[in-house]
This record gives structure tokens, C-alpha cells and sequence, in this order.
């Protein structure tokens, strides 16, 4: 946000970003009992996919570059993981998780390219 360093330039960072809001909002019409559970619990995956990526680019070696997005795109599956949960207790519905879909998608992708996987 201050710093302005190149990496909040990247499609990677812009959109996880995105993905990151998107789950603040989503689980957001949660129930109320899954505030320490659930709603925490993808709240803080989609904050370590963002950070991770921001702390990746800081790397100076490719190894541990790759080795942050890799931990990020562990966090995107999870996310996955338990929005595809969230959505068998109707929590939501597919309609609600369209555009998060599309954010993890196109998240994963990004990150699978600077991994190189």
C-alpha cells in the first residue's frame, strides 16, 4: 500500500486481492456459529494467499519465490475446499460462489504459472 513496490503491479497480487475481498464478503451471509470456525478459517487462507504472494516477490532467490507461491496455491485449494463445504450446508449456493469461482480459478492459474506447474 505505501511501499508501492513492483509486485502490487502483477495480474497475481491485483487478483488475489480480489479473491481475498471476495471471501470477506461471502462468508459475510454465513451463519453466525461458524464466526470461529468456517468463516475464520477462509478468511485467513485467502489473507495467506495475498501475503504469501506479496512476501514471495521480496524473495531474492527463484526457490524460495516459488516456494511462497506454492504455500499460496495450497491456500487457494483450501479455499476451494471449504467453499465446496459451505455450499453442501447451504451456507450459499452456486449462484452466490459463480464469482468467487472465477477468482480461484484464474488465481490458481496465475500462481501455477510462476510456480511453473
Amino acid at each position: 500500500m505505501f511501499l508501492q513496490l513492483a509486485h502490487t503491479k502483477l495480474n497475481v497480487y491485483k487478483q488475489s486481492q480480489t479473491l481475498a475481498l471476495e471471501c470477506y464478503k461471502i462468508t459475510k451471509t454465513f451463519p453466525s456459529d461458524e464466526k470461529f470456525a468456517m468463516i475464520s478459517q477462509i478468511r485467513r487462507a485467502a489473507l495467506s494467499v495475498h501475503l504469501n504472494i506479496a512476501e514471495g516477490c521480496s524473495r531474492k532467490s527463484q526457490a524460495e519465490r516459488k516456494r511462497f507461491f506454492e504455500i499460496s496455491r495450497g491456500s487457494v485449494i483450501e479455499i476451494d475446499a471449504a467453499l465446496d463445504i459451505a455450499n453442501q450446508l447451504a451456507y450459499t449456493n452456486i449462484e452466490q460462489l459463480n464469482p468467487v469461482g472465477d477468482t480461484i480459478l484464474k488465481t490458481f492459474k496465475l500462481l501455477s504459472g510462476l510456480i511453473g506447474n
